[in-house]
């Protein structure tokens, strides 16, 4: 084979001490480019660059690949990976690879000696490392022109140390997690708690470890070698702990290019660091302290290397192909790695040898077999859950089945247990979540890295949550810094919004409101609560800032009006100048400067405002319509009647303007969303719980009174009367009241079809009462008969039994303003509307009284006295028999001087008949939608 890929772009080695800028000079590189792709040698480095890459470019334009998660937008142009994940084929105009000089590393060294001969950019590749390594690339790649770098900062050495007396901002560094545990333990005890970083915590673990450093809760960092793969922390000193390790053969000691790797991460940019040691290691040599602080070492002199290009036309030939010797002096054949050992278990098993026989069922096996060890395991081990998962790829689908990986997840979705348990339980995670993000290895790859991801997540807070509990002493770490300064009391809040002062809970900040605990006062109450307050000031920025662009996602807007963010009260609702738009007050945030709180107004207002134009769309739509001058005339005073009102009206009340629309314009009004019913006209889609909902908040909040009406249970269509509500309450939410019930728009003119369908014939309107109408709404035998009576109906025939329906018959509407012909107005009124109203706002509501003064008609005036009726004689007359009784005109009742509301609303009286035709009945005078109507059959219902 060529021992080198030809490149379409120069190649450029940027090779140097760490603290030298490689990685973020590579990233620039990259982005200037119009794709690239960066190899990476840790997932948590890989997650901290692609994060980076997501803040400059966006999330579609950044892809993240490493063996257990995978992240690549359709529209991905930049490819940050960790080096065993990169898909070198594919093209792209920028490539590096960082930290080459781990093709030196004996268990890894292959990958990056593999990434650094053939990955390749066509416009340019970058190659990034120790100089150790200027004369092996020389070698290998002689077209790279070396570029040396220069260390920002000077690194010098400050000698052994005690834990106990180590500096601030300090990183001890030790090899096993064993020994991470007992120091973290002893400086929570000693100097109130440290951060632990370690290769094997999840990214979303070892973030949240490094923010609690960072944010100067703890001052110490508890970490293994993880940490000198370019991870970048405020460390003003690193502290070896141990300088041996154990590499997966054998314990050795560090080479001194390996500690300078580890101690260079002391000192960032311009500031200069230190290194030492502390505990049980051994002082350093003076030639190693020398060849660390002038960044001088020996080069390195072999890469190991694995062939590439491999045959898989049978296990022997693949055993074969992966032993053949480097084709270069300067590589060495790399010792059997771990998926090499798991192939030669596996080739000498009979169930394996009977499956692999084709050359697609090869390569199968040599990708399973590629499955890291996350476990650590040892390799008969590994080698039986490599056996397992092959075994059930090489049959049927060649698929995991479901059962299969829900079954092992289903073990390990508990966050029970210590930090040991966990630690564990991540680990094996991470070998299902490698399953998951092999495309063809899962029916379902998407759903599977989706629940791996969730269990790893919940699974790394979890450990979080007990590195905390076991490392961290929040007490003695506030009284260590106190000690320290005591004029200066230093307070912090965690996550959960507890604030801390010197140690001491002084309260809790919930949302944008700091809410003081009771007991502060016996802990010197004043200074407490200064130091909280300066503490508080840059969370409550904080929380500000990300309330001025929230996610309408992580909103909620309560039926009380009150804005909840992360289930926390942050605004609440208030009039403002119309129904459809309220104001708005922040639920704290005093704090916080005056441009954020606006911020975080606006943003909180935009959200409110989408979420009202979204749900109420309908509503819009219709005043849109009302606007446009294309619309009818007729069309538009309708429109513009309903839009005021809030999408509902009773028919009596616009009857004339509904006569007034010929067939052309309904249709015109149908086409707005709304419906021409028998008792209503309406806006069906407001109906929806959704919209209803809302609008009755926004009503409610532009009145200045409580909570809005509440909605019924999901499929009711009716409900209890509560008489403290007015009509335009439950109008606001789709309902019209009707004696003891409220009913639904919809349902009440399904009642009305039901009612037509009941008549044997159009000139007979007299119906039997159906069980049909007691389902439609829900409701009792009594109450249905309160709902007919309130809408005009009047009952004819009594059934055999009060509590049954059978047998009871109703009859015709009286005629009166619903729905029939409107009632004579009262002398003086205008015969086609009555007095002009006043233009309400959206919601006003039907029925809302008017308190101008309204003409008088008979039904008002007194009444006459009984005795001075001219039939009053008639009441002293005494007959001895019954005589016959002769056949008489029907009179007309007088009418009563008020109206006599039943309990059910059953009968009405005829004040509405003789009011003048234009005024709203107010809700104390009648209840029901349409109080009364002709005796014939109402058609002028639409559907």
């Amino acid at each position: 084979m060529s021992a080198l890929e030809r490149a379409a772009g120069p190649i450029t080695a940027a090779l140097g001490p760490t603290n030298t800028g490689k990685t973020h000079l590579a990233i620039e590189r990259m982005l200037a480019h119009s794709s690239g792709m960066i190899g990476l040698p840790l997932r948590l480095l890989a997650r901290e660059v692609y994060d980076r890459v997501v803040r400059a470019k966006g999330e579609g334009a950044a892809a993240l690949i490493t063996g257990e998660e995978k992240i690549v937008p359709k529209s991905a142009r930049y490819f940050i990976c960790t080096a065993e994940s990169m898909p070198v084929s594919k093209q792209v105009a920028f490539m590096a690879i960082d930290e080459v000089q781990l093709a030196a590393d004996p268990e890894r060294g292959h990958i990056f000696t593999d990434r650094l001969l053939r990955a390749r950019g066509r416009e340019e590749t970058m190659l990034l490392g120790a100089a150790t390594m200027t004369g092996l690339i020389r070698e290998l790649v002689p077209d790279a022109e070396i570029v040396g770098r220069e260390r920002f900062s000077r690194l010098s050495y400050a000698g052994p140390a005690k834990l106990t007396a180590l500096p601030r901002r300090s990183a001890i560094v030790a090899f096993s997690a064993e020994s991470v545990y007992a120091i973290a333990e002893l400086l929570r005890r000693r100097r109130g708690g440290a951060a632990v970083v370690m290769g094997s915590l999840s990214p979303r673990t070892r973030n949240a470890q490094v923010a609690l450093y960072q944010s100067g809760e703890v001052d110490f960092l508890v970490a293994t070698d993880a940490i000198g793969m370019g991870l970048n922390m405020e460390i003003e000193h690193v502290a070896f702990a141990e300088s041996r390790k154990f590499d997966g053969r054998k314990m050795r000691r560090l080479t001194p290019a390996e500690l300078s790797q580890i101690a260079g991460r002391a000192g960032r940019f311009r500031t200069d660091g230190s290194f030492g040691e502390t505990a049980e290691c051994r002082p350093f040599d003076p030639d190693v302290v020398e060849a660390i602080e002038s960044h001088t070492f020996a080069p390195v002199q072999k890469l190991y290397w694995r062939n590439p290009l491999l045959d898989e036309s049978s296990i022997e030939a693949l055993q074969y192909s992966l032993g053949k010797p480097p084709f270069h002096p300067a590589l060495e054949r790399v010792r059997e790695a771990s998926d090499e050992a798991a192939l030669g278990v596996l080739a000498g098993d009979p169930e394996i040898r009977e499956r692999a026989t084709s050359p697609g069922m090869v390569a199968r096996l040599w990708e399973v077999c590629r499955l890291p060890d996350f476990r650590k395991a040892t390799l008969d081990a590994h080698a039986r859950l490599v056996k397992s998962i092959y075994m059930h790829l090489a049959k049927g689908r060649g698929r995991l089945p479901d059962t299969y990986m829900a079954g092992h997840l289903e073990k390990l979705n508990k966050t029970t247990g210590d930090v040991d348990a966990l630690a564990a339980r991540l680990s094996y995670v991470r070998t299902w979540a490698y399953a998951a993000n092999r495309s063809d290895w899962t029916h379902n790859p998407d759903y599977w890295r989706a629940e791996t991801r969730q269990i790893e997540d919940k699974l790394s807070d979890a450990l979080h949550e007990r590195l905390m509990q076991r490392f961290v002493d929040r007490r003695t770490s506030a009284l260590v810094k106190g000690l320290r300064d005591e004029k200066d009391l230093l307070a912090g809040v965690s996550k959960t919004g507890e604030v801390t002062v010197e140690g001491h809970y002084v309260g809790r900040l919930q949302g944008l409101v700091f809410q003081p605990d009771a007991d502060g006062r016996e802990l010197a109450a004043r200074a407490l609560r200064s130091a909280a307050l300066k503490a508080l000031r840059p969370e409550v920025n904080r929380r500000l800032a990300m309330l001025a662009t929230p996610k309408a996602e992580d909103l909620n807007l309560t039926a009380a009006g009150i804005i909840e963010w992360e289930d926390r009260p942050v605004a609440k609702l208030r009039p403002g100048p119309s129904v459809l738009r309220p104001g708005l007050a922040l639920t704290g945030g005093e704090l916080g400067s005056a441009e954020a709180q606006a911020a975080a107004r606006k943003g909180l207002e935009d959200f409110v405002h989408t979420r009202t134009d979204t749900l109420l769309a309908p509503l819009m739509a219709l005043k849109t319509g009302a606007e446009d001058e294309a619309t009818p005339g007729p069309v538009r005073g309708v429109a513009w009647r309903l839009y005021e009102a809030g999408g509902a009206l009773p028919r009596h009340e616009i009857v004339e303007e509904i006569k007034a629309l010929d067939p052309d314009m309904r249709r015109v009004l149908r086409g707005f969303g709304v419906r021409i019913g028998q008792h209503m006209i309406y806006l069906p889609a407001l109906v929806k719980p959704a919209p209803a909902a809302h609008f009755a908040l926004l009503r409610a909040i532009h009145e200045d009174r409580g909570e809005a009406v509440v909605l019924p249970e999901p499929g009711l269509t009716s409900m209890a009367n509560d008489k403290s509500r007015t009509r335009a309450d439950y109008a606001a939410i789709g309902f019209q009241t009707c004696g003891p019930r409220v009913v639904r728009f919809d349902m009440l003119e399904r009642l009305a079809d039901v009612i037509r369908e009941a008549r044997p014939e159009p000139k007979k309107p007299a119906f039997d009462l159906k069980a049909e109408m007691t389902a439609l709404l829900g409701c009792s035998v009594e109450d249905l008969r309160g709902v007919l009576g309130a809408l005009g109906y009047k009952r004819v025939k009594k059934g055999e039994d009060e509590e049954k329906l059978a047998g009871e018959v109703w009859g015709p509407r009286r005629r009166g303003p619903a729905g029939g012909r409107p009632a004579k107005p009262a002398h003086g009124a205008d015969q086609k509307r009555g007095p002009k109203s006043a233009k309400r706002e959206p919601g006003a509501g039907p029925g809302k009284r008017d308190n101008r003064q309204r003409p008088q008609n008979r039904v008002e005036q007194e009444p006459i006295k009984p005795e001075d009726s001219p039939f009053a004689a008639l009441a002293q007359l005494k007959l001895d028999e019954k005589p016959t009784k002769p056949k008489r005109k029907r009179r007309k009742k007088p009418a009563k001087a008020k109206p006599d509301a039943n309990a059910n609303g059953a009968e009405n009286s005829a004040v509405g008949e003789d009011k003048p035709a234009g005024n709203n009945p107010s809700p104390e005078s009648t209840e029901a939608v349409a109080p009364a109507a002709a005796s014939t059959p109402d058609a002028a219902g639409e559907a």
